[in-house]
């Protein structure tokens, strides 16, 4: 974990373990993975939105990785209790990820749409739980994926539709290089404690309250934030990202999407190979503009050119907003630049009340002050971090932690 504690972490990777890798051309399994010797497990758990959709941007930065580094990274996504006869948030970002990266994504899903608890489930509840666990056993017993998504599988565990012990054991047992995404809220105790990194997505459904702007306006709606220390903020919006094309593509209408970022100058950052992919498969659909010199800024050590280049990106995204061309905005590390004072709120909180009802804005990062614009959200779910294996100096491994 960063020890900064003025909200402007340093994002910068470290690239000297990658440096030298010899490319190799192909489907990349976990079987042939060298790059370290045990792939790790992810849980994103808790009662806030962006668990699936953090999922499906890690996803994506495996693939934009494999595509950088002339090698496809094939991929298992397999949702449980996500039967046909209801639509949910992630199908149209899982079609985006299909029709771009075509026999690279295989996808299950398993289950009833209705919801239900422990006490009303019924026999065909538990046996398309153990045909997606079955599936999932196949799966990570052949090391033929370097990614496996168990989505929804914490709720599948606390519904005692799988025995936990058996998934524990499968799970711990898996081929060396193997990741496996565990999603769904009220994760066991047992996976917790084999899992490498545990972010729990927390909700805050927070008033109006003093918020004079929304007193008078109210909420315009579409407004989605993502802060907090834990790992998946970049990467749900990444995920929101891929739904927006997704339905731009089950509607057959341009869905644009513009990706801003602010203190990332330079090169080297967690979503680079993610954004590579996606502006390589939609070329005409996905716009993407960093700002920032290429150093990290402190707080009192703010200089000219951080000002300069806050505004000129911010600027971009006023005009962005206000336009209505781009039906999802994403404002990657707009939170650390406001608490930063590089911008003030005052203009972000008057485009955002102004913004087409159609245009949804998504913003991130971590900040000690809450701005007023966090008023404005329709969803607002702050990132905790249980565990991270960086803490217990594991290597990372690029694309997939970084």
């Amino acid at each position: 974990m960063e020890s900064n504690q003025d909200s402007n972490t340093s994002v910068r990777n470290d690239k000297s373990s990658v440096i030298g890798r010899k490319k190799s051309i192909g489907i990349v399994t976990a079987a042939d993975s060298k790059e370290r010797s045990h792939g790790q497990l992810h849980v994103y758990d808790g009662e806030g939105k962006g668990k699936s959709q953090a999922a499906l941007g890690v996803v994506l930065r495996t693939i934009g990785l494999g595509i950088c580094e002339e090698r496809r990274t094939r991929v298992l996504l397999l949702r449980f209790l996500k039967g046909p006869g209801r639509s949910y948030d992630e199908d149209a970002a899982i079609e985006a990820l299909q029709q771009g990266f075509p026999h690279l994504i295989d996808q299950v899903r398993t289950g009833r749409a209705d919801f239900f608890t422990a006490e009303e489930a019924t026999r065909f509840d538990q046996t398309e739980a153990k045909r997606g666990w079955d599936i999932a056993k196949g799966a990570i017993a052949s090391a033929l994926y370097s990614v496996v998504v168990l989505d929804e599988l914490n709720p599948v565990l606390d519904l005692g539709l799988l025995a936990i012990e058996e998934v524990v054991k499968t799970i711990a047992s898996r081929p060396a290089g193997m990741e496996i995404i565990v999603t769904g809220r009220a994760a066991p105790r047992p996976l917790i404690q084999i899992a490498e990194l545990h972010s729990e997505m927390r909700a805050h459904r927070r008033p109006h309250g003093d918020n004079v702007y929304a007193i008078a306006n109210g909420s315009p709606g579409g407004i989605e934030i993502y802060t907090g220390e834990g790992k998946g903020k970049s990467t749900s919006a990444l995920g929101k990202a891929l739904q927006a094309i997704g339905k731009g593509i089950s509607q057959d209408k341009s869905h644009r999407v513009l990706i801003l970022q602010w203190l990332k100058g330079g090169n080297g950052y967690t979503e680079d190979a993610a954004i590579a992919a996606l502006r390589e498969s939609y070329p005409h659909l996905v716009d993407h503009l960093r700002s920032a010199r290429d150093a990290i800024v402190w707080r009192g050590q703010q200089q000219p050119i951080d000002y300069v280049e806050a505004e000129r990106a911010w600027e971009i995204a006023r005009a962005a907003i206000s336009s209505g061309l781009y039906k999802t905005v994403i404002l990657d590390e707009l939170n650390p630049t406001v608490d930063l004072e590089l911008l003030p709120v005052e203009p972000i909180v008057e485009t955002l009340l102004r913004k087409p009802a159609e245009t949804e804005v998504i913003i991130t990062g971590r900040c000690k002050n809450h701005p007023p614009y966090f008023d404005l959200a329709s969803v607002h779910s702050e990132m905790v971090c249980h565990k991270h294996y960086a803490e217990k100096g594991i290597d990372l491994k690029r694309g997939v932690d970084y």
